[in-house]
């Protein structure tokens, strides 16, 4: 691996419309393609953020292999943010009816890598339009951490609310990260008040590159009232805690390299993890 790799956020503003959201990060894909970026992180739910839709996605095989064929056809590794998939049964256990958040690594062939369910569920009262958000209705919790190799470094997986949680962050980095990956669906009102502060404070706390693709704008079907706002201001950030690249709360991609050297660098010059007593 050279010392410097291409890593790109993508942000998109994902409506009721599988076949519109698709089409509309195949565009910005081939635009990542076009300046040789090397991976690219896809936010929560890209398909779309219509929770009754989840139960048919979770089993549409034609759905999931578009998506896998992205990395072949753009040649490139794809993170896609989470997806919905059916719960793993383990004999003799009752099935869950519900479905798994689930990210998907895709290598440059097009083959699953490494796949991550969100472990934290996001069941909060926000007190935004919406008001109130219960994850786990439509979803049933993971419980493995990863950490996948890829050719821009280790990635630790992580899903939107899960970037509360440090230690998740924490047991990453001792398994070897080098980067955290985040996408999410993250609200305006928390994305307002928190977003770049835990990121920050993730990659500052790890000394990791933190990739952060959030979803964009209102996300109500034709007819409803307008109810669901995210943040957008999807960004990287270096293990300094510096802030490489950010979008605003628009569609689009956020480009950045990963120096090896720096990050390097950074680590040895301050060894936190050495100092660790507790």
């Amino acid at each position: 691996m050279n010392n410097r790799k291409k890593i790109a956020a993508l942000q998109i503003n994902s409506s009721h419309d599988v076949e519109q959201n698709l089409a509309a990060i195949e565009t910005l894909l081939a635009d990542a393609q076009q300046q040789q970026v090397d991976l690219v992180l896809i936010p929560e739910m890209f398909a779309t953020l219509d929770g009754k839709q989840y139960p048919a996605l979770s089993h549409n095989a034609g759905v999931y292999q578009r998506i896998a064929n992205w990395g072949k056809q753009f040649n490139l590794w794809l993170i896609a943010g989470a997806f919905p998939m059916p719960c793993p049964v383990e004999p003799g256990q009752t099935p869950d009816n519900r479905v798994r958040s689930a990210c998907l690594v895709f290598d440059n062939q097009g083959e699953l890598q490494a796949r991550y369910d969100k472990i934290h569920l996001f069941d909060v009262d926000v007190g935004d339009a919406q008001g109130s958000y219960r994850e786990s209705d439509h979803f049933a919790p993971g419980d493995e951490v990863v950490v996948i190799d890829t050719p821009v470094g280790k990635v630790g997986l992580a899903i939107c609310y899960d970037l509360r949680f440090p230690q998740l962050f924490m047991k990453m980095r001792e398994l070897g990260a080098d980067i955290f990956t985040l996408p999410a669906a993250f609200t305006h009102k928390t994305g307002q008040a928190h977003w770049q502060s835990l990121l920050r404070a993730r990659a500052i706390e790890q000394q990791c590159y933190v990739i952060a693709a959030n979803q964009c704008g209102w996300h109500d079907a034709p007819g409803e009232p307008q109810l669901r706002q995210t943040w957008g201001h999807s960004q990287i950030i270096d293990p300094w805690g510096t802030v490489l690249t950010e979008l605003d709360e628009q569609p689009g991609l956020a480009i950045a390299e990963r120096d090896v050297e720096q990050q390097q660098s950074v680590r040895k010059n301050m060894p936190v993890f050495q100092h660790q007593r507790l």
